[in-house]
């Protein structure tokens, strides 16, 4: 664009320094609280009130503390399921339902070892340990026949996965209604709750399932960092015909990265139906945490596709959400704040990428542009 004897154009970026990646992330937070600032300015508090209440809900209560952890490790395992797939160049859209299969497996491991019996076990044994790996199996299922489909038949993965969640979903809706298998003996339309014996240790508050999220993070940075069946995953999601070509089995690898990312996704079923306290069941509202895992989606873009980095990205939507929904109440908000927020967020996080990769120059018009490194080798 020329103005008088200038001309501002616009550049692309040919690297991006650590630094000025996050100092776009926190001016992106910093741009999406501020835009959201009037959705809080009520008569009796305004926009800062509201923020000291939901982030100090969230980070400061000890309760609110508890709750935030637990959906920040699911919205990680949910974020690693989308990440695994997408090295590979595919998308996995199917995340509900991926959740909803790990959820069901686990309680029907419960069911079996006789957790709905009028007088349960008072220990579940090795039962309580079997629950998070049928999750986690039940999801690489409903994973792996995404991949395979797409492997062997080309059939685009996000329409199945889009598909398997409706199905997903109307299965779990079979099973706690009235007269399904996992029906509660005191509501309909919830599951039976686990007892005692068959929910998880709590070191500090937390179940081995918030251990394994972290270590699976790193343990994906690093396979497809350093790791030679991460390398064909990512040449594979690069350039399919060039991989092929190389000897990459297209099939093993379809299959191999929806199983994983199915299997995490199942695996975030059964940490937050049966291992969160005060829910230990599949509740009402079951579709309500199927959407959350969407969130997994925003985390893993946001994160530049790095595992470990969709940590505290993770960390700061379960905050938002869980205070957001805690300040909607206090200061009687109308429903859906906490959701605006979020979308604000991911929108100046969107903004965040372009800053990253493209700068603006104002020079005078006619000069000679220099050359961007890249360009001078070429």
């Amino acid at each position: 664009m020329r103005v008088g004897a200038f001309e501002l154009t616009l550049e692309r970026v040919p690297s991006t320094s650590p630094a000025r990646v996050g100092l776009s992330a926190v001016l992106a937070v910093v741009l999406a609280l501020a835009a959201a600032s009037f959705l809080f300015w009520t008569p009796e508090a305004g926009p800062w009130a509201a923020y000291r209440i939901a982030f100090g809900y969230a980070f400061a209560n000890p309760s609110g503390l508890v709750a935030t952890l637990h959906r920040a490790v699911y919205l990680v395992l949910c974020t690693l399921a989308f990440l695994v797939p997408l090295r590979g160049g595919l998308w996995n859209i199917g995340l509900p339902g991926q959740v909803y299969a790990g959820a069901l497996a686990a309680f029907a491991v419960a069911f079996w070892a006789g957790a709905r019996a009028p007088e349960p076990a008072a220990s579940a044994g090795v039962w309580l340990w079997v629950m998070p790996f049928a999750g986690a199996a039940a999801g690489a299922l409903a994973g792996g026949f995404a991949g395979l489909l797409r492997a062997r038949l080309s059939v685009n993965e996000i329409l199945v996965t889009m598909m398997l969640n409706s199905v997903l979903f109307w299965v779990v809706s079979d099973f706690i209604k009235e007269g399904g298998a996992f029906m509660s003996a005191t509501a309909e339309g919830e599951s039976f709750t686990l007892p005692e014996g068959f929910r998880p240790p709590l070191p500090l508050g937390l179940p081995p399932s918030a251990l394994l999220a972290v270590a699976a993070a790193a343990g994906v940075d690093f396979v497809f960092s350093r790791a030679a069946p991460g390398y064909r995953v990512r040449a594979f999601g690069l350039n399919p015909q060039a991989a092929r070509y190389a000897g990459i089995d297209p099939v093993r690898v379809s299959l191999g990265v929806f199983a994983v990312g199915g299997a995490l996704a199942g695996l975030a079923g059964y940490h937050y139906f049966a291992a969160v306290p005060g829910l230990y069941k599949i509740p009402t509202n079951y579709g309500y945490y199927g959407d959350l895992s969407f969130y997994g989606i925003i985390c893993a873009l946001i994160a530049r596709g790095s595992a470990v980095g969709s940590i505290p990205m993770a960390l700061l939507f379960a905050g938002l959400s869980v205070g957001g929904r805690f300040a909607q109440g206090a200061l009687r908000l109308p429903f859906g704040v906490d959701y605006a927020v979020l979308g604000l967020l991911m929108t100046t996080f969107v903004l965040s990428h372009l800053v990253d990769r493209y700068r603006l120059r104002w020079q005078p018009a006619g000069a000679a542009r220099t050359p961007t490194r890249t360009e001078g080798a070429a």
